[in-house]
Order: structure tokens, then C-alpha cells, then sequence
């Protein structure tokens, strides 16, 4: 076609171009471009604008717009939609924004639909919902209507920052207007109900859609399964999964571990076994996700052996285990007291080149604390201070308690002065340990100034950090301030757990009549 004679037109040459870039053969068709020795128009210089923000080369794309102006060319309403996504899919939202507002003020022309969805994506993309929004109404308000696409990515943005409320609004506000909603907006409002424990509004946005002759897909029947298992009931996902079948779909890989991970959350890992099973049966390869799924059943259980049964079985099936996968074994095996097979199982994961994530450490820690091995989880945390992982409240605080209940009291108060020099800050839990280590220390003053210290910092005590002071003073008899914690927890709303009662009944001769806590011995009592 390069050769023929006489050349093709442009048009016949735009119409081959685009087949390729459809196919998203950018570096072709960019290279065919400048074989050409016909003078090229707006819609092809169009097509290298998008090759070039395709490509990350965005740059190159505002380059090709001067040369749009020297040619002589008017940029187009394409023109500058092709570069605001350009700058949106090169995450460059706010620059695409900005060039946005410019084109709006400036009336050069008016924005296309192309253009608004670009920025309204890309806001979204960037966790800028409310600006969404704006654009969203800025647009209802013009003579470009948004269609059911841009109500679909702020309705899904605003799920998934907890605003479903808000995207229930828009929802209704869209119908009102005429746009009618398709199975995208739909799955994105149940998936946010569901997210908030609301599953009965989600069941009725269910039926509102079938009843508009909408048709929910296998994700949408999936969407609520996963909130039902995640909530306990198990039987209502079973419900729903019959309801997809009955209706000509077919479950997927996602709706059946779904299944499995609701029953062995049940603890009932026999039933997921079964399901696992009936994967199998329906021509499925449960994958991954599913059999760790499995093994964390296996795990909870104390089913240790069956864990690592299926951990072998997925490996010779010719699945990778990850991270997830590992570090459920891991904790299993430290939970059985297994301590030899879940160092093997951390090695394992060293040798193979898996990435340990802060989670993984965790578990070795905890684990190792737990299994009287507090020493060696000391020695391992210091060969690795230079990993980024290390720099961790949790790891601190899981060591911290280990030192405590090892005796290694002066050790525990190190690491904690070690976290805050390195710039960490405390959590509840953090502030809890070392309460109890100032206590066991007969450090009652320094115990008192944590707690205020921690209030000062913004972290308010829980029920847990209130139990534990009070136990430790009542342990070593001083009464008055085991007193003035009790009245405060109280005051708080937080009450006694079965530990500290026992040990406040001690104190009911020394209180007034007319005390909280006397009050509330006498309710407990009852």
C-alpha cells in the first residue's frame, strides 16, 4: 500500500491505521505513519496523539498538538479528550483536571462525553469522589448528558469509600433523569450494602433489577454469597448459589471458594472439603485461593496434618502456593506447637524467592514468642533491622509482649523506647503491654502516665487496656488506684471482664453505697 501508485488518500490510510490501533498495535502504527508521503489530517494526527499517551509517552502527545497548531489544524473536542485521557491512564489526574477546567474557561469549544468520563474516572481513581461528584453535576447541568458509564464510575467510587448512602442518591437521582441503570450499577450498590452488613436492601436491589429486566450475571449472585459466608450464613449463600442455577448460570471458580471459606470460617471444614469436591464434579480447578481457603479450615481446627496434606497436594496439582497460603500453614503449625515444621515452612518460602509481607512476620513472632522462643525471635528481628518491614508497630508490640510474659521486663521497655525513637507510634494494644509491663515492674506511677500519655496522644484506652491495669493493681493490692481505674472504665462504658470481677469483689466493703461500681457489683451479682 506504501508503494502503490498513485497513493492512497489519507482517509484510506486513517481506516487501516485504526484497525491497528483497535488491536493496540501503537509502535506500528506510529512507525507506518512516518513511512507516509501523504500529507496527514486532524483525524490522523488524532490516532498518533492516542498512540502516544497509549504508549506512557504523553509528552510526545502535547508535542504532536503543536504541531496540530503549525500545520494549521484547528484541535478538535478528540483532540484534547485523546490527551486528558492520555494524562489519566499515565495517573497524571491532576494535570488532566487542570487542562480540563483550562478548556471549560477558556470555551474553545465544548467538552464531549469522552472527555467528561476521562476526568470523572480519573478522579475517581485518585479517591477525589466528592470532585467526581461536582463534575458529575456540572454536567447534568450542560447540554452533554452523562450516560449510565459516568453515573457507574462515581457510584462505584462512592461504594467503595463507605458512602453508600451517597451512591444510593445518585442512583435514584440517574432514574429520575431517565438514564437506566445496567448490571455494573447494580453490582456496584450491592457490593456496598453488602460491604455495610445491609444485605436485605441488597437482596431487594436484586429483585428491583430483574424486575426492570435487568439481568444479574454471575457476579452479581457471587457479590452477595461472599457477604453471606463472610456473616456466618453459610445456608443463605447455598440459597443463592441454587437461585444463580435455576436462573442458567453457571457458578464460577470465585462463587464456590466463596462457599468454602464460609464454611471453614463455621469451622465446619468437612462441608468445605465437600464443596471443594463439587467443584471438581462440575469441571472447575478450584485454584489457589480456594484450598488456601481450605487449609486455613484445616488449621483453625487443629488439623494440622490434613493442612499439610492439601499443601502438598496443590504443588504435585502443579499450583504455586503465595504468601497467603504460606503464612496460614505457618500460623497452623505454631498454633499446634509445631515449631521445627514451621520454621522448615519459613525457609521454604526464603528459598523459593517468595516475598515475606509485615503479616508474615507477625506470625513467625508471635509464633515463636508463644513457643517459648522469645530469645531467638529477638536475634532474628535484629539481623533483619534494615528491612522496611521491621519498621512496625504490630512486630513491636508482639515482641514487647513476649519479653513481658518471658520475665524480660527491662528488654520489653528497650524495644519500647526503640519504637518511638524510630518514629512509630503506639497503638492501643502497644500502650496495653506496657502497662502491664510497668505494673509487673511495680512501675505503678509510670503505668498511670501511659495511660494518660496515650489519651494525650490521641489513643484512648479500651476495655482490654482497663482490664489489665485494673487486674495488675488489684494483684498487688493497691486498692484505691484499681478504684479510680474501675469508676473511669465505668464512666466509659466499658466493663469488668470474668478475670477482674472476681477480683473486685475484694473491694465491696470499701466502697459507698452511692458508688458506679458498687451499683454495678450489685446488678452483676444479680
Amino acid at each position: 500500500m506504501l508503494h502503490r501508485q498513485p497513493p492512497p488518500s489519507i482517509i484510506q490510510f486513517n481506516k487501516l491505521i485504526t484497525t491497528l490501533v483497535k488491536t493496540k498495535h501503537y509502535h506500528t502504527a506510529l512507525t507506518l505513519y512516518k513511512q507516509i508521503n501523504i500529507p496527514t489530517d486532524l483525524y490522523a494526527m488524532n490516532i498518533c496523539i492516542n498512540c502516544h499517551c497509549q504508549l506512557n509517552q504523553v509528552a510526545y502527545g502535547f508535542a504532536l498538538l503543536a504541531t496540530v497548531f503549525k500545520r494549521g489544524h484547528r484541535p478538535d473536542a478528540a483532540t484534547y479528550a485523546t490527551l486528558v485521557h492520555g494524562l489519566v491512564v499515565n495517573d497524571r489526574v491532576f494535570e488532566a483536571v487542570e487542562l480540563f477546567k483550562k478548556l471549560v474557561k477558556e470555551k474553545s469549544f465544548k467538552p464531549n462525553e469522552v472527555m467528561y468520563g476521562s476526568v470523572i474516572n480519573g478522579l475517581c481513581k485518585v479517591g477525589q469522589t466528592s470532585k467526581a461528584v461536582e463534575v458529575l453535576g456540572f454536567m447534568e447541568a450542560g447540554p452533554c448528558k452523562p450516560r449510565v458509564m459516568q453515573y457507574n464510575a462515581v457510584i462505584d467510587s462512592l461504594c467503595k469509600y463507605k458512602m453508600v448512602d451517597h451512591a444510593l442518591d445518585i442512583f435514584g437521582n440517574m432514574s429520575e433523569k431517565g438514564v437506566v441503570a445496567d448490571v455494573v450499577t447494580y453490582n456496584s450498590l450491592i457490593h456496598g450494602l453488602c460491604s455495610f452488613g445491609r444485605e436485605t436492601e441488597a437482596v431487594k436491589l436484586l429483585v428491583d433489577m430483574e424486575e426492570k429486566g435487568i439481568l444479574p450475571g454471575v457476579r452479581t449472585f457471587t457479590i452477595l454469597m461472599d457477604s453471606f459466608c463472610k456473616d456466618g450464613y453459610v445456608e443463605y449463600a447455598e440459597l443463592t448459589l441454587r437461585k444463580m442455577v435455576e436462573r442458567g448460570l453457571e457458578p464460577d471458580v470465585v462463587a464456590y471458594t466463596a462457599l468454602v471459606d464460609g464454611y471453614c470460617l463455621r469451622g465446619e471444614v468437612n462441608k468445605a472439603k465437600k464443596v471443594v469436591d463439587r467443584m471438581v464434579a462440575r469441571g472447575l480447578t478450584p485454584n489457589i485461593i480456594t484450598y488456601s481457603s481450605l487449609i486455613n479450615g484445616y488449621c483453625k481446627k487443629k488439623r494440622v496434618n490434613e493442612a499439610r496434606r492439601v499443601f502438598v497436594e496443590i504443588q504435585d496439582k502443579g499450583l504455586v502456593p503465595n504468601v497467603v497460603t504460606y503464612n496460614t500453614l505457618l500460623q497452623g503449625l505454631f498454633q499446634s506447637g509445631n515449631v521445627k515444621a514451621a520454621d522448615e515452612v519459613f525457609s521454604e518460602m526464603q528459598a523459593k524467592g517468595l516475598t515475606q509481607d509485615v503479616c508474615t512476620y507477625r506470625i513467625l513472632f508471635y509464633g515463636m514468642c508463644s513457643n517459648g522462643q522469645c530469645s531467638d525471635a529477638l536475634d532474628r528481628f535484629r539481623s533483619m533491622g534494615g528491612f522496611e518491614t521491621m519498621r512496625d508497630v504490630g512486630l513491636y508490640t508482639i515482641l514487647i509482649n513476649g519479653c513481658n510474659k518471658d520475665g524480660k521486663h527491662e528488654l520489653a521497655m528497650d524495644l519500647f523506647d526503640e519504637l518511638c525513637l524510630n518514629g512509630l507510634e503506639p497503638d492501643v494494644r502497644t500502650y496495653t503491654v506496657m502497662i502491664s509491663v510497668c505494673c509487673r515492674q511495680g512501675l505503678f506511677g509510670k503505668a498511670k502516665e501511659l495511660v494518660r500519655k496515650m489519651e494525650a496522644n490521641g489513643c484512648l484506652p479500651n476495655g482490654v487496656t482497663y482490664n489489665v491495669i485494673v487486674q495488675e493493681f488489684l494483684k498487688q493490692n493497691e486498692l484505691r488506684e484499681a478504684k479510680v481505674f474501675v469508676e473511669e472504665m465505668i464512666d466509659r462504658g466499658f466493663a469488668p471482664d470474668a478475670n477482674t470481677f472476681s477480683l473486685l469483689l475484694r473491694l465491696t466493703p470499701s466502697l459507698s453505697q452511692d458508688s458506679p461500681l458498687q451499683t454495678m457489683l450489685k446488678k452483676l451479682v444479680k
